[in-house]
């Protein structure tokens, strides 16, 4: 056990322990000074060396939900924004991939296919299957259609067109409808194939990429 002053606190340290018999351990400090986890999900987590087919994901509203999260681009934490006004709720996890960018200054939006709902500000490997182009309130708003990467019953997807007719009228009927009663209007323009969403994640990256450089350079 390590020495102790006369105040019962572990020699060396300045602070009053509740708990006398309380050591700190050293190997604890290690951690707290070098942390490996990331500090905030958009810019220091890494999007992954296959994107962008395949990428990272963090997940800001679970399959099944109706609360809308979303990512505070200041601290990097997961917020509420607002509960949807309708009944219906999210049919696939959805979030953001880090490290990109869109023209709406947000990173860009995901709909993740896998069998089971995943707790928010968690991450998966996910890989693009499609795009659906978006337009919100008169602004583009485009979101990639993917399937987890290590769920077995989803993983085989390579392009959206193998997916059932139905499943993309209920992705399709929930972004047309889940702002309807805000009096808000949402078209969707149909859905493009896996190259397109490729290339969407790709232009996203190359514009995060120049941000990271301007800002570099300032």
């Amino acid at each position: 056990m390590a020495e102790k002053n006369d105040e019962g606190n572990a020699k060396g340290y300045a602070f009053p322990l509740r708990n006398p018999n309380v050591v700190l351990n050293e190997r604890n400090f290690a951690a707290f000074t070098h942390r490996s986890a990331a500090a905030h999900p958009w810019h220091d987590l890494e999007i992954g060396p296959e994107a962008p087919a395949v990428f990272n994901c963090v997940v800001e509203i679970s399959k099944g939900g109706k609360v809308k999260y979303e990512l505070d681009k200041n601290s990097g934490l997961i917020k509420v924004d607002r509960v949807l006004y309708s009944s219906i709720v999210y049919p696939h996890n959805y979030g953001f991939i880090p490290r990109t960018i869109c023209e709406d200054s947000d990173p860009i939006d995901v709909l993740v296919l896998m069998q089971e709902p995943v707790l928010t500000g968690s991450f998966l490997r996910a890989r693009a299957i499609g795009l659906m182009p978006m337009i919100d309130q008169g602004e583009k708003d485009d979101k990639i259609i993917a399937v987890c990467a290590d769920d077995p019953e989803f993983r085989h997807y390579r392009d959206i067109k193998e997916l059932p007719p139905h499943r993309l009228a209920e992705i399709r009927r929930f972004f047309e409808d889940y702002k309807k009663n805000e009096n808000k209007k949402v078209d969707v323009e149909g859905f493009l194939p896996a190259q397109a969403a490729i290339g969407a994640i790709k232009d996203s990256m190359d514009l995060y990429a120049a941000y990271i450089k301007a800002g570099l350079q300032r």
